[in-house]
């Protein structure tokens, strides 16, 4: 199985930090972003990343190489503008290969995010084993977390179904999910398409599937937040 991170983003919401620096190399507890989730895939046995960039992307390359250092094999998909979260997935469809595949935006910071729990997601077959029609399998399935402050109406409702575009309450995508190929074949070479625009035409169609992750997780927006992070951690109480 392979995986893509998504580090494309100009980070505007974090500036001035990400004028010199992507946002995804700006570092949490340490290290950066990117690299949590390139030590947690190798973790997981998925060692094949993809990463795409475009502002300041050349400081991504130079920082993480072929890969080696972390035990993982890096191929790096360029957009001289980005393309958006869908447009950057459909630009590098050649190097993810016929199979399901994981995608992550890089600059969300989940340290113990299990990828294992990713691989068998989308198999063929229903809950009692029995194959699905094509017409109904499920053509992504991702990850739902609770509402942040800032995105208190969320995005999908969950249910025995699947995810729903209607329905309440509805909850946060993570930014993290696994997905067919054949989702962004229609998205053209070029084209700035957002995934969440395709997400929800695949809700729609009864064709999208998804879980809660009730661990740690941060969409880091602001430098506040992720000085937040990164303060001191308090001294622990004494007998």
């Amino acid at each position: 199985m392979k995986a893509m991170l998504l580090a494309a983003g100009r980070g505007e919401r974090m500036r001035p930090l990400t004028d010199t620096c992507p946002k995804p190399l700006l570092k949490v507890r340490g290290r950066p972003l990117i690299v949590w989730h390139i030590l947690n895939l190798v973790k997981a046995g998925i060692t094949d990343i993809v990463i795409n960039h475009a502002h300041l992307g050349h400081m991504i390359e130079e920082a993480l190489g072929d890969g080696a250092q972390f035990g993982a094999r890096l191929q790096y998909s360029p957009e001289k503008t980005a393309l958006e979260t869908g447009g950057g997935i459909a630009n590098a469809l050649h190097l993810l290969g016929d199979e399901p595949f994981i995608v992550v935006s890089a600059d969300i910071y989940t340290p113990h995010f299990n990828f294992e729990e990713c691989r068998n997601t989308l198999e063929d077959k229903d809950m009692w084993g029995n194959p699905h029609p094509v017409e109904k399998r499920d053509i992504a399935w991702i990850y739902m977390v609770k509402n942040p402050p800032y995105h208190l109406a969320g995005d999908f409702a969950v249910n025995l179904m699947g995810l729903s575009n209607q329905g309440e309450p509805k909850f946060t995508f993570a930014n993290i999910g696994v997905y067919r190929p054949e989702m962004f074949h229609a998205v053209q070479p070029g084209e700035h398409m957002r995934l969440g625009t395709l997400l929800r035409q695949y809700a729609d169609r009864g064709q999208l599937g998804g879980e809660m992750y009730n661990g740690l997780w941060y969409n880091i927006g602001t430098p506040e937040q992720l000085a937040e992070l990164n303060a001191p951690l308090p001294a622990p109480a004494r007998a």
